[in-house]
């Protein structure tokens, strides 16, 4: 299952993600503050909303930070990541344990997508540990638009294994096409690699490629390094990795791949 929806609303206005990034950030100067690369400003930790509590943050290739938590308030086995780059928060998402989307909160575009009843064919994180192979087929609806979108593809593990910054990860490969319900016209469709950890019971970002009926993009947003509680760069809200490449991008006037 791709970790996320795709959705190409990067340079929208992000009123609503500055104002969730106040009520949610906080800068605090740590004791030993990390060397950032390109400023001078104090370390600024990600701020988890109360009764929440996070087992690792994941810096990105693609100049993003994610930081992945379970509630005390949700369902047994629901998760949560929270997206950043180097503004600020660009996406909030809840899975259950079984890494089904439940809910997608794109910042950017100011959107909420969640998942509709009675999928044809629930994502099952089980099923892809267990045999290799899982199917998928179910709807999500956007909030207030009511916008709908049938999601139909397949994650495979590869057999292949990868470790980086001391932390093991399989390797899959995804396709994934979406489908407008009412035209039964492809919007637009995905393949790539990407990782599951077991023990953690989710999907780690990686590498994909994207065709929509007027253009086609690929992203590179695997992992280059993790924390854990009690390590130097935890909850840090700083993305890394890639930052300058992706400034570059915006320079040259390229259009960014999707969240």
């Amino acid at each position: 299952m791709i970790e996320g929806l795709p959705l190409s609303h990067r340079l929208a206005v992000a009123s609503l993600r500055t104002a969730l990034a106040a009520l949610c950030l906080a800068p605090v100067a740590t004791p030993a503050q990390e060397a950032l690369p390109d400023s001078s400003l104090p370390e600024q930790l990600f701020q988890l909303p109360a009764g929440c509590e996070a087992y690792v943050t994941v810096q990105k290739r693609d100049c993003v930070v994610s930081h992945m938590f379970t509630c005390s308030g949700d369902p047994g086995g629901h998760q949560r990541r929270v997206d950043m780059d180097e503004e600020g928060m660009t996406y909030i998402g809840l899975i259950d344990a079984e890494t089904q989307w439940i809910e997608s909160r794109h910042l950017l575009a100011g959107s909420v997508e969640t998942l509709q009843p009675g999928p044809r064919d629930p994502a099952s994180f089980t099923e892809l540990a267990a045999t290799g192979r899982d199917g998928f087929d179910f709807i999500t609806r956007q909030e207030g638009t009511g916008l709908r979108t049938r999601y139909v593809g397949e994650d495979r593990l590869t057999g292949e294994t990868v470790t980086v910054d001391g932390v093991t990860l399989e390797q899959t490969e995804f396709q994934v096409r979406a489908i407008d319900p009412a035209t039964k016209q492809e919007v637009w469709r995905s393949e790539g690699n990407e990782f599951i950890n077991r023990d953690w019971r989710s999907f780690v970002s990686g590498t994909r490629s994207v065709t929509t009926p007027n253009d086609s993009y690929s992203s590179d947003s695997r992992p280059a390094a993790f924390a854990f509680p009690g390590e130097e760069g935890f909850l840090s809200s700083v993305p890394r990795y890639g930052c300058s490449a992706m400034m570059s991008q915006l320079d040259l006037g390229l259009s960014e791949a999707p969240a």
